[in-house]
């Protein structure tokens, strides 16, 4: 059976991303990129998905752990009379270089203590499993798989041998040696050198150590801060800037059920959201990278349809929706689906974000361009028109369409952001059809999202459920956080979403389209710490954030949800959450210094 979502780390070269089991199973990977079909996909089929195994067997426990201020794994298999460690990791592509080495999956296996037997197993299942694999053994240097469609290329410090359509060796290290394997797309299989493995071990620690020592961060939760920006980094696409949602698609919101989602595209509200927490960090470079992006969507967009919700990681609109009905899903969750339907939805929320960030970015990046300005000129043009239409929301529902709250609070950022800028850098607007827009979004949430007879700001006007939204209120500045009907808000969600540390995006009763279950959801649990901040209960937002540090796996990385016995749910790693997360971290710790806690 195929480890547990939280079993996991990752690694990645700015292309794509591996993830890593404790078991020393590489079982996701997709090849050349994040959006590629996979390689090695067994934590969603455990038979038909391939997979790259490389452990010291006989262990009793397993430790997994980065090495310092980077995304190098090491697992560590400790044995009664022996101790080995598998380093894995991927070589970064740099902008504007081409580093010898870039796009290897590396695996450096060495004898700590003792006598360490290894089993390595290399069984790629190209294209999602669909294209049959063989295997040519090279000897004395690795392997060469190919599909009609794809090849890999293994090289390896030791022997290997075919079994079936997999590359297997069981080498035995005594104490102080070690072997590698190097996996690669292209290239011949001649033999690998175990110089040439420490220096792209070394080149790779420079580089993210050298990337993660630009963070202004010095807080209290410095370390958790630093491992979401990196994991952040991890998922940027470096060619474009786009930066994908998960790496993964189709692990499960709830174990049999069928929120199964293909998340490797770049979803405008969420790179938004990200480019404004690398920015609070100091890392310009990466929003710098998005906006660029951005304003090529922009330029590209329809005047008559706006913005997508998502693309592709270069840009592209994304394709239709199927399912991979061969693959069993996560834990027999299927379907297993690649491509997105939410990508045709209409979300009226996405400009709020883009704008808030780009705020941000104006103010301490770069001045925004006067391409980019007048591209979102055109995009607002385009909001002033439709933001009254029902849409699908921020949780990308497949119900009825509403008039969620949620997108008319971000109306009212959009306009509220442009004309700051437009006022901070006297660049040409119609300042007065956008505050009358921010005007009439202010006042929809105020007399017909409020509920008097809840006490809450609701989900939709006239609507009886809660939403986890609403957190957002006072963190976008709408109200203060001490503003009595958002407090009665806060109170209300407490009552009703709230779990301990745990916050429920809201109930789920069927009219999202889905009459199932789904865990708790991180973000929303991070949006809950920081309103707690702003509404000076600092000592509560210390304790919940820090509860939920310990729903973190081994590695410190977040899935989407959080099940009912603790388990992670959804795509992992997950950015929202990692976003989430350092926003909450850097406005508690100011509060708290502050206060002179």
């Amino acid at each position: 059976m195929a480890a547990l979502i939280e079993d996991h780390g990752i690694i990645g070269d700015l292309h794509t991303a591996a993830l890593v089991s404790t078991d020393g199973d590489i079982d996701w990977l997709c090849l050349p990129r994040f959006d590629s079909p996979s390689v090695f996909a067994s934590i969603l089929d455990d038979e038909r998905g391939g997979r790259f195994t490389v452990r010291c067997t006989g262990a009793t426990r397993v430790k997994q752990m980065y090495l310092p201020d980077s995304n190098v794994l090491v697992t560590r298999f400790l044995g009664e009379q022996f101790v080995g460690e598998v380093v894995d990791f991927m070589v970064p592509h740099e902008q504007g270089s081409s580093r010898r080495g870039a796009s290897q999956l590396v695996r450096l296996v060495r004898a700590v203590r003792g006598r360490v037997d290894v089993d390595i197993r290399c069984a790629p299942a190209f294209d999602y499993a669909r294209a049959r694999t063989e295997v040519e053994i090279v000897e004395g240097s690795g392997a060469f798989f190919f599909s009609p469609l794809a090849q890999l290329v293994l090289r390896s410090t030791v022997p290997l041998t075919a079994d079936a359509s997999a590359a297997v060796g069981h080498p035995v290290l005594e104490e102080g040696e070690s072997l590698a394997l190097a996996l690669s797309r292209w290239g011949s299989p001649h033999p690998l050198e175990m110089g040439e493995v420490q220096d792209l071990l070394a080149a790779t620690l420079q580089y993210w150590q050298r990337w993660v020592r630009q963070s202004r961060y010095r807080g209290r939760y410095r370390e958790m801060v630093e491992r979401s920006a990196l994991t952040l980094k991890l998922l940027v696409y470096q060619p474009t800037g786009a930066l994908v949602a998960a790496p993964t698609t189709s692990l499960p919101e709830a174990i049999g059920g069928t929120r199964n989602w293909d998340y490797r595209f770049t979803w405008v509200r969420d790179a938004a959201f990200t480019v404004y927490a690398l920015m609070r960090l100091g890392f310009t470079e990466e929003a710098g990278a998005f906006m660029d992006w951005l304003e090529a969507r922009c330029i590209d967009a329809s005047p008559e349809k706006g913005l997508h919700i998502l693309y592709g990681i270069d840009g592209d609109v994304v394709g239709t929706e199927s399912t991979l009905d061969h693959l069993r899903g996560y834990r027999d969750s299927g379907p297993v689906r690649i491509g997105n339907g939410a990508a045709h939805q209409l979300q009226l929320d996405i400009l709020g974000e883009v704008m808030d960030s780009l705020h941000l970015y104006d103010k301490n990046g770069r001045p925004v361009s006067y391409e980019l300005w007048t591209a979102m000129c055109r995009q607002l043009d385009w909001l002033e028109k439709h933001w009254e239409e029902p849409d699908c929301g921020v949780w990308e529902v497949r119900g009825p369409k509403r008039r969620f709250t949620y997108s008319t609070l971000m109306t009212w950022v959009a306009f509220e952001r442009a004309g700051r800028i437009a006022r901070r850098r006297g660049l040409p607007a119609p300042l007065t059809a956008w505050r009358q827009a921010a005007d009439r979004a202010y006042l929809q949430i105020q007399e017909h999202d409020w509920n008097p007879e809840i006490g809450a700001y609701m989900q939709y006007p006239h609507s009886t459920t809660l939403d986890a939204g609403a957190l957002m209120i006072p963190l976008v500045g709408f109200t203060g956080a001490e503003d009595p009907r958002f407090l009665s808000t806060l109170g209300r969600i407490e009552a009703e979403l709230v779990t301990d540390s745990l916050v429920h995006r809201y109930h789920a009763d069927g009219s999202d389209g889905f009459d199932e279950p789904e865990g708790t959801f991180n973000l929303c649990s991070f949006w809950y710490v920081e309103a707690l901040t702003r509404a000076g209960r600092i000592d509560s937002a210390r304790h919940t954030f820090e509860k939920m540090l310990t729903y973190a796996n081994h590695l410190g990385l977040y899935a989407e949800e959080i099940g009912a016995s603790g388990e992670a749910l959804g795509n992992f790693p997950q950015a929202f959450t990692h976003l989430g997360l350092i926003r909450a971290a850097v406005k508690l710790d100011r509060a708290l210094a502050a206060s002179g806690r």
